[in-house]
């Protein structure tokens, strides 16, 4: 029995897909692929699946210039979204679909707790990723006291005692704060990855102009929100969570010489996840870890679990290997380091 594909998805439907798939994340949402679209470029080729059991499917996909991807680098998780939530059967479904498009690359990051879903694809060339994602099963008082660690326990009591004040915001008044802090951050990991500055200034700006997240908490309201904590009126550390059915910590930046010595980030987290617990998310997604062990162990204090997942690649010429000769050429150039520590 054949499966019935429209494009784009009506956003109608898209909407009930997302509300009926308990793993559906704010990233996979209509509204975020709009400001996508309206930001970066792109149009939109989201497609939706009416299986002959009579499920749907919904893919987020943004194309531009011959490939498409769901999502872009930069723009978080993307993957199908599913009624009941999503199947082997299901991903079979996109993959062969996908295989059969025109464009010359197409990329799939899915939500990293589907991961077991994909196996390996054949004709599909995968890129190995790893994320964090903290279960919030019970409520916050069940995290705080099973899960958070005892040294995360005391980085926070130890916040609460520092005189920090906290503000969340969902209009995006804050964001040029975070953007401040943002932009300090970038100096650190530049030289703690051996990058030149301009570099890392330009790729940052190009990844997350100031425009971009003006644009999506404008679009998203109180979807999204910006936590910022103070130290007598000096911001010390901001993070960006996207909350719906999940919550998904996706940006943070710090002032170093604020932040570490008050724990800033432990008491920002601290009250996100209880903020996402009170609004009845499932989960607490604290995004790529990638190869860096200290970030890995920051999220793993508030009890993130780890889960090994792919970035997925279906294409007509060899654009992703050739796009890794030319990243790690660059990177032996300046001597660039992976973060490890």
């Amino acid at each position: 029995m054949s499966v019935r594909v429209t494009t784009p998805a009506d956003r109608e439907v898209w909407q009930e897909v997302l509300a009926a798939d308990p793993l559906g994340l704010v990233t996979q949402s209509p509204a975020w692929l709009d400001c996508l679209c309206e930001t970066a470029g792109y149009t939109d080729a989201s497609r939706l699946y009416e299986l002959p059991d009579g499920r749907r499917l919904v893919l987020p996909l943004a194309r531009r210039a011959g490939t498409q991807a769901s999502l872009p680098n930069g723009w978080g998780f993307g993957g199908p979204l599913a009624e009941g939530g999503l199947t082997h059967a299901d991903a079979a479904v996109v993959l062969d679909d996908l295989a059969g498009s025109r464009q010359l690359r197409t990329s799939l990051r899915p939500n990293p707790l589907t991961a077991h879903l994909w196996g390996s694809a054949r004709g599909v060339a995968a890129k190995p990723r790893l994320a964090h994602v903290l279960d919030l099963d019970g409520g916050f008082e069940r995290v705080w006291q099973e899960r958070f660690t005892d040294n995360a326990k005391r980085a926070v009591r130890k916040a609460e005692r520092s005189g920090l004040s906290v503000e969340c915001d969902t209009t995006g008044r804050l964001v040029p704060v975070y953007y401040r802090l943002f932009e300090r951050s970038v100096e650190r990991w530049a030289g703690a990855l051996h990058e030149p500055l301009w570099l890392a200034r330009m790729r940052a700006r190009r990844r997350d102009p100031e425009r971009k997240l003006q644009a999506l908490t404008g679009d998203l309201g109180v979807s999204a929100r910006v936590w910022v904590a103070s130290v007598d009126g000096r911001p010390a550390a901001a993070i960006l969570v996207l909350q719906g059915a999940n919550a998904h910590y996706t940006r943070g930046a710090m002032d170093r010489e604020l932040a570490a010595p008050t724990r800033a980030n432990y008491l920002l987290h601290r009250l996100a996840i209880e903020d996402a617990c009170e609004s009845g998310c499932r989960a607490y997604h604290m995004g790529e870890s990638g190869t860096s062990g200290g970030l890995a162990r920051f999220k793993e204090a508030f009890g993130a679990e780890p889960f090994a997942y792919a970035e997925y690649y279906l294409e007509r010429l060899p654009i992703t290997a050739a796009d890794r000769h030319v990243r790690a050429a660059v990177k032996r150039a300046i001597g660039f380091r992976e973060a490890t520590g």
